[in-house]
């Protein structure tokens, strides 16, 4: 039968039914799935051939030889067997070895003209270089295209039973078999394939699989251009996935727009007056824009999905409050998400310090929350008595009923999966939702992830912060940076020493941070008062530690990395950060605003051990010489990639098979503005019909789901 694209894989000839449900089990479930989702993750470059004579020892070459002998060894081991061959070119002669593949017994015969990819190793058993299981193709003078060798040849990765080679073999015939004439269906603009040049989607992916040089390009360049990927057929891929993701992006706030609110938000004198009375200082210009663009949303007639960028202290918290303070005095509740129950304990305290003069309500949830005052809690949230409502994850699970939820304030939001924040979002009749970072996301990079929502940012610090001095040292200056701690503590002021938690290491890593206490406490500052503060802590011994360093009764806190977000202790002027070569730079950059928010210099050690990598090192010198977050996240995002940049399964990061946010900036910019171009021109004809934003829209959820966070 003729192959297409929509054959399933199972059809192949020799894919029995394990190769097959593996393949399945890869979300490979037709030809199209095959070759668009399992390309390429390198290339090697077999078109130059050495001679037998000039081999050497450790470099992958091509040969093109001539077998002048076959034999099979038996070993001492059972069912183990070696075929040894004989070959030679017109400089000398070499051994070549098989092992336990009898069948090439049948393959290989005396006389052939064989080609071979391998690296050349001594054994003990042989005199001179030997190639051991090398990659071959048999030269049988027809012209039939080389698939193994003589080329530029794409490297695959494992997919279930498939060797790469047999995987390699397979895709070959597919995209052989399948033709010109099979065409996978166009989903960019015509205006935009003429535009730029594009090949259509098949050649591309034809090429992709099986590149080949330009007239008089030599395969050196085209390698160089494969590695970075821009190539015009992988530039052509790239550019349709972003314009894919960005038109998604695009008619989900077009949509969103389309479907006016439930509910009323007015602002007069007397919301007004409400908002200033729980101001604790004059607000920034930046602070008054910001809140001016949520009040814009929250009183129009369309739902706002709105993310709040803003550094560490730069404020974002009270702009956040006094948004729910403007939906309060218009009748309605509010929730705020935090990702951990110490950073919701320490919301829940600040709001109700600032609302201790209004009539709101506070009804605080965690998982830690049980019995009689969790009863409490939802009964409160249900009957509409609780205007704010301050918890973890818990807030959306099942049980958890609002009265009328106007307002969803989600705090370091890519610490939630996108299925946390939209449960949360489905509570109320279609809230208002605002979403926080103090983790700074590159503009281009925000645009991407969060394209359907609408950009606010905190630019500004308030007045009088005192810029902080990072020091880096190596644990062989531990006397001296505990010196200056302590001079710190003799002026009054307190100290944050920070261990790092990493999952995987989690119990050794805790247990350093509890004996590390115990030596500060009763060796090095015994004249002062030192706690402990780590995730594993009831919520009551937390909340108490907290308070009393708030105080000023602890001087010292030891801590692992919950300080992270959400401590507020403007006294505290000194961090010392233990092992900081383990930590990301956005980490660094969070765990270093938890000083520097008084009025006194303020300094951050980031100690490191005896070996330090390369990239470690670069992450230091980018926290010594750098306070701008955002330059320290464009930093991160270069290091890390986006993936591990924002942690994937978490941020919902989209799962592109080709784009990189990194790499492929420009083609990201250019894809988003052809995509506003495309949809303007829709709404224009008056094409963006509902039922054709749906169907987009549906097809946008297919493929790109995880990335929907409004």
């Amino acid at each position: 039968m003729a192959l297409a694209l929509d054959t399933p894989v199972g059809a192949l000839q020799g894919i029995g039914p394990a190769r097959a449900d593996a393949l399945r089990g890869a979300g490979i479930q037709s030809l199209g799935d095959l070759v668009r989702k399992h390309t390429p993750f390198r290339y090697e470059d077999r078109t130059c051939f050495s001679s037998v004579a000039g081999l050497r020892e450790g470099r992958q070459v091509v040969i093109r030889v001539e077998i002048v002998s076959v034999s099979a060894v038996r070993t001492r081991v059972r069912r183990f067997r070696i075929l040894e061959l004989l070959v030679r070119d017109d400089s000398a002669s070499m051994i070549v070895k098989f092992f336990n593949q009898p069948y090439l017994e049948k393959v290989l015969q005396r006389g052939q003209q064989v080609v071979m990819f391998g690296e050349p190793r001594r054994d003990s058993y042989s005199a001179g270089l030997v190639m051991q299981n090398p990659e071959f193709e048999i030269q049988d003078g027809d012209g039939e295209d080389s698939i193994h060798t003589g080329r530029i040849v794409p490297v695959y990765r494992r997919l279930g039973a498939f060797h790469p080679r047999t995987l390699r073999t397979t895709l070959y015939g597919v995209l052989q078999e399948l033709g010109e004439a099979e065409q996978l269906p166009e989903v960019l603009p015509p205006e935009v394939v003429r535009r730029y040049d594009f090949p259509s989607r098949m050649e591309a992916l034809r090429r992709i699989h099986f590149p080949e040089p330009r007239p008089g390009e030599a395969s050196a360049d085209l390698m160089e251009r494969l590695e970075r990927r821009d190539t015009r057929y992988h530039q052509r891929l790239i550019f349709e996935e972003f314009f894919r993701f960005q038109l998604g992006l695009l008619v989900t706030r077009s949509r969103r727009r389309l479907q006016p609110k439930q509910r009323t938000v007015r602002v007069d004198r007397r919301v007004r007056e409400a908002v200033k009375s729980i101001l604790p200082f004059h607000p920034t210009g930046a602070q008054k824009r910001v809140l001016g663009e949520i009040v814009r949303d929250l009183t129009s007639s369309c739902v706002m999905t709105r993310l709040l960028q803003g550094d560490v202290g730069s404020g974002k918290t009270i702009v956040a409050l006094q948004a729910q303070v403007v939906v309060m005095e218009n009748g309605y509740q509010t929730a705020l998400m935090a990702p951990t129950e110490i950073l919701a304990e320490q919301h829940c305290r600040a709001f109700a310090r600032r609302l201790a003069d209004t009539p709101y309500r506070i009804a605080f949830l965690t998982g830690a929350v049980k019995g009689k005052a969790r009863r409490e809690a939802l009964e409160a949230i249900r009957s509409g008595e609780a205007r704010v409502v301050v918890g973890t994850h818990a807030i959306f699970q099942k049980g958890v009923e609002f009265q009328n939820l106007g307002l969803v304030v989600i705090d370091e939001q890519h610490r939630f999966g996108v299925l946390q924040r939209s449960r949360l979002m489905k509570k109320g009749e279609r809230p208002d939702t605002l979403v926080m970072t103090a983790t700074p996301i590159p503009r281009t990079l925000a645009l991407t992830l969060y394209g359907d929502l609408d950009l606010s940012l905190i630019d500004e610090m308030p007045p009088g912060r005192q810029p902080i001095r990072t020091i880096l040292k190596s644990g062989a200056n531990r006397e001296e940076v505990y010196r200056l701690v302590r001079r710190q503590l003799a002026a009054g002021r307190q100290a944050y020493l920070v261990y790092p938690l990493i999952e995987e290491s989690e119990k050794v890593d805790l247990q350093a941070a509890v004996e590390a206490a115990e030596h500060l406490r009763t060796e090095v500052f015994a004249e002062f008062e030192v706690g402990l503060l780590h995730g594993r802590l009831p919520s009551e011994e937390k909340d108490a530690l907290m308070r009393r360093f708030s105080n000023g009764e602890v001087q010292v806190l030891v801590a692992t990395t919950v300080v992270e977000v959400g401590i507020d202790v403007p006294n505290a002027t000194i961090m010392v950060v233990e092992h900081a070569d383990r930590f990301g730079l956005s980490q660094l950059h969070q765990l270093r605003g938890r000083i520097g928010r008084g009025e006194h210099r303020s300094y951050c050690i980031l100690m490191f051990g005896r070996r330090v990598s390369p990239e470690a090192r670069e992450r230091l010198e980018v926290m010594r010489r750098s306070s701008d977050g955002f330059e320290i996240a464009e930093k991160d995002l270069e290091l890390r990639g986006p993936g591990e940049f924002l942690g994937t399964r978490q941020s919902g990061l989209p799962g592109f098979l080709f784009a990189n946010f990194v790499r492929d900036r420009k083609l990201l910019d250019a894809a988003r503005l052809e995509a506003e171009q495309y949809l303007a021109r829709l709404e224009a004809e008056g094409t963006a019909t509902p039922a054709r934003l749906t169907r987009l829209l549906q097809r946008w959820r297919r493929e790109f789901f995880l990335s929907e966070v409004g």
